[in-house]
């Protein structure tokens, strides 16, 4: 293995002082974490919209993608819907490229510093994921079990680990897929200096007081200050958010840049919370039981978007006796996404319900942390549930022609612009959950033509069958801090995607 990265070396040092059991365990998977991350990234030089990429060649052996600086960067053949295939080295002219990060400080491109730190952190932390992974062949009884099973977090963005400001401790204390308990703490704020939406509950009051939960990492390094011992939880997929056992999930405002964004609980949030919720549950109802909502139950902010919490129904309230309910992204430890069958029915339910919902006039983002799946004792698929309506979009239009009013909903939400409406749901659903369960462009066509019959007959579902594939360029915009929103690139169609004919 080539010379540790500086993230690399540096986990690897606290890792000797706090958990020094897991170091030959973090090495050993050093390599493949490299060509998992450096799978993820070649994927994106190849099908997103770079601006110093000025052309690709195919070849019989690969691909040759040119530079705008003269240079030429030469790896295999990509299908943009693989997932699990890791990439171990491509070239840069003559020189060959194992590490991801410094694949990307070689190409030395614009803000290519910042963002090849975070590949280094990404490939890190993966390989200390996969260290510390246990697998067993039963099925968790708990969600939040099912959650700490996916091990290697976002299937297409490079920064798929990335947490820069987490030691190796925090990892080990707060990363979902360690399986910790976390001490959830709270801090009282005044309630005249607070925006309150929904039902908060009695135990999180006090006298012209309210509580707030506050992460404790959160405490620590954002906020600086103590905070009141208040709940054990599980942390899930989004390491912020955890469940309460036996009550609901405690969305934290976490100030660390995950993935790919500083994420936070913003004043707009919570004060369109309640109004969202309610639009929400009531357009689910009329899936005729093949979707549900989960219910924001209540949301605070101290005016500020490091302090403030949402409480969410548990996902498990949708599911019946022998029942399981798992997020579509741990569906592969299932392996029931390898049976042709079940993976087109499974299509069917989640294309037919994305319609549906995209049709009266809320385009969900239903990537694979968000949808979640109900399964019988047996694995069949019996209905879907979503979560988080923080990012889906609304169309007043669209709502207006099934005559539903929504008229407390204002704001980033708001749109009637098809293709930005299109783009949410196909870009998180086809291009997201679907693809990352087929594991594979062909595997994704064609479940996706069994699925069609079935389908909604919306202008959405022709928008989907004739086009290119949305999907949000992701590198791209980690690349361009300064382009505000989400970019997109545009994926070659799996309903006619060929082998072979997957790179351009």
């Amino acid at each position: 293995m080539s010379h540790l990265s500086t993230a690399e070396a540096e986990l690897a040092e606290e890792l000797a002082v706090v958990r020094p059991a897991l170091l030959p365990g973090y090495r050993a998977e050093l390599p493949g974490a490299r060509a998992a991350v450096l799978a993820r990234l070649w994927r994106a030089l190849v099908h997103e919209p770079l601006p110093w990429i000025t052309g690709r060649v195919r070849g019989a052996y690969g691909l040759a993608l040119r530079l705008a600086d003269g240079r030429t960067l030469h790896g295999p053949h990509v299908d943009p819907y693989a997932t699990g295939a890791p990439v171990t080295a491509v070239r840069l002219d003559r020189e060959r490229h194992d590490d991801p990060a410094r694949l990307m400080t070689g190409l030395a491109v614009p803000h290519a510093a910042g963002f090849a730190a975070e590949l280094g952190h990404s490939a890190a932390s993966l390989a200390l994921s996969r260290a510390g992974a246990t697998h067993s062949r039963e099925w968790p009884g708990r969600d939040w079990e099912w959650e700490q099973r996916v091990v290697d977090g976002h299937p297409f963005h490079p920064g798929c680990r990335s947490r820069p400001g987490f030691s190796a401790a925090d990892q080990l204390a707060y990363g979902p897929e360690h399986r910790p308990v976390v001490e959830l703490g709270t801090v009282a704020v005044p309630a005249a200096q607070c925006l309150v939406s929904g039902d908060w509950p009695a135990e999180l009051r006090a006298p012209e007081r309210v509580l707030v939960p506050v992460h404790p990492w959160q405490a620590d390094h954002v906020l600086r200050r103590s905070a009141d011992p208040w709940r054990r939880a599980h942390p899930l997929m989004s390491l912020r958010t955890l469940a309460l056992p036996g009550g609901p999930h405690v969305k934290t405002a976490l100030s660390a840049r995950l993935t790919s964004s500083v994420r936070d609980i913003s004043g707009y949030s919570v004060e369109m919370s309640a109004a969202l919720t309610s639009l929400a549950v009531d357009l689910a109802a009329r899936t005729d039981g093949l979707l549900h909502v989960t219910r924001t139950l209540g949301a605070v902010t101290a005016h500020s978007p490091d302090l403030a919490a949402l409480l969410r129904e548990s996902p498990q309230v949708y599911a019946g006796p022998g029942e399981h309910v798992l997020p579509v992204a741990a569906l592969p430890d299932t392996g029931l996404p390898d049976s042709p069958a079940w993976l087109a029915a499974f299509t069917r339910m989640a294309l037919t319900a994305g319609l549906r919902l995209l049709d009266l006039g809320v385009a969900l983002e239903a990537h694979g942390q968000n949808l979640l799946v109900v399964l019988a004792a047996d694995g069949t698929p019996r209905r879907l549930v979503y979560r988080d309506l923080a990012d889906v979009r609304i169309s007043p239009a669209r709502l207006a022609r099934h005559g539903i009013t929504a008229a407390a909903l204002t704001g980033r939400l708001v749109t009637d612009d098809p293709t930005a409406l299109r783009r949410k749901l196909f870009g998180s659903l086809v291009a997201g959950a679907l693809a990352a369960a087929a594991g594979s462009g062909p595997a994704l066509g064609a479940a996706m033509r069994a699925a069609l019959p079935e389908l909604p007959r919306t202008p959405d579902l022709a928008a989907l069958c004739e086009g290119p594939v949305p999907a949000k360029a992701l590198t791209l915009m980690r690349l361009s801090p300064e382009v505000p929103g989400d970019q997109w690139t545009a994926l070659p169609n799996p309903l006619v995607l060929e082998p072979g004919a997957v790179d351009q």
